[in-house]
């Protein structure tokens, strides 16, 4: 069970040189695919006027999105596992892939370079609007929050099939493009709805910086359950019988 591999940690790991430049890595992911994310949608708004949003500025944003984390992912998946995302971290740790000392030291280092990718746009661009995740006219906050979940539920698992499942053999070389890919499609599915977050750091930047909190905790609660659905259900199914053998058929 997945459960019995779950580890708070030892207190000596949160200042271990391999956890703090494995932070590291995770501040420096996120505010890159951060920049690049909230970015496009900042120019977007600029070349329109803060005109409403178009077929053309959600592929946009879907492509932006998906380049940005195939990056982010793949320059740091050698040091820090490549999350680049709370609802990962938490679902590696579900799963007992991380242990909770190291999940909450990613967690602040995610939330650190999403804000600072925040800032730095905002002082870049001349003071413009970082613009946070809002629900779109006519959807609900349940609606959402299934959406979040079932889109996280999505990204954390094709993570574990292609980057944490030690069985992956070489499929885990093209992991960065098969998750940036399943954010990109994502985007085009839910970014009409909810802004299509999947990620409470992507989230927490904008909101941070422009102030603005209304509906928040949807793409936080979203994410995490989403992304600890999908820790438990491949951790299950697919890890944890890895070693169990099959019946002899020897007589």
């Amino acid at each position: 069970m997945p459960f019995r591999n779950i580890a708070v940690g030892r207190p000596e790991e949160a200042i271990h040189p391999d956890a703090l430049k494995s932070a590291l890595a995770e501040f420096i992911s996120t505010l890159i695919f951060v920049f690049a994310g909230e970015g496009s949608g900042m120019a977007f708004n600029k070349l329109t006027h803060d005109g409403s949003t178009t077929p053309s500025g959600l592929v946009a944003a879907a492509l932006a999105h998906a380049f940005g984390l195939f990056v982010a992912v793949s320059i740091s998946a050698n040091i820090s596992g490549g999350h680049v995302n709370p609802a990962v971290t938490f679902g590696a740790f579900i799963g007992g892939n991380i242990t909770l000392l190291r999940g909450i030291l990613y967690w602040i280092a995610q939330l650190l370079g999403s804000t600072v990718a925040c800032l730095l746009l905002k002082f870049a661009t001349n003071g413009l609007t970082t613009s946070a995740f809002a629900l779109s006219s006519g959807v609900g906050v349940w609606n959402a929050l299934v959406l979040e979940i079932v889109m996280t539920f999505g990204l954390v698992y094709t993570v574990y099939a292609t980057a944490i499942d030690p069985k992956r053999g070489s499929v885990g070389a093209i992991a960065p493009i098969a998750i940036g890919f399943i954010v990109g499609a994502n985007i085009l599915a839910g970014g009409a709805f909810d802004g299509a977050s999947m990620n409470p750091a992507v989230s927490f930047g904008p909101a941070l910086v422009s102030w603005t909190w209304r509906n928040h905790w949807v793409y936080w609660a979203g994410p995490l359950i989403g992304g600890g659905i999908a820790g438990l259900v491949y951790e299950f199914f697919f890890i944890s019988n890895t070693h169990e053998q099959l019946p002899s058929t020897d007589y």
